[in-house]
């Protein structure tokens, strides 16, 4: 396998595994349990507390990793075909 190619998986693989749980991290807008349980962890009454803007930069920051992951494996291997 290409050196490329291996970086690009795994860089492709740990920002999808990222998002996952960085995204499951946020709290809800809801009043469902997730929405009770950052009440009393954050215990911020008015606005996004810092927590939830640094998940926030964090997960857009996973977000265009994974999107140039993509695109760079679509540029150097456009029709899918890895040979050995």
């Amino acid at each position: 396998m290409n050196p490329l190619l291996i970086i690009l998986l795994i860089l492709l693989m740990v920002s999808g595994l990222g998002l996952i749980v960085f995204i499951l991290l946020h709290s809800g807008k809801g009043t469902g349990v997730s929405d009770m349980i950052a009440s009393a962890v954050y215990s911020s009454q008015s606005g996004t507390s810092i927590v939830e803007k640094n998940l926030d930069r964090i997960t857009i920051g996973l977000a265009v990793v994974f999107m140039l992951c993509l695109v760079a494996l679509m540029l150097v291997y456009p029709q899918g075909v890895i040979n050995r």
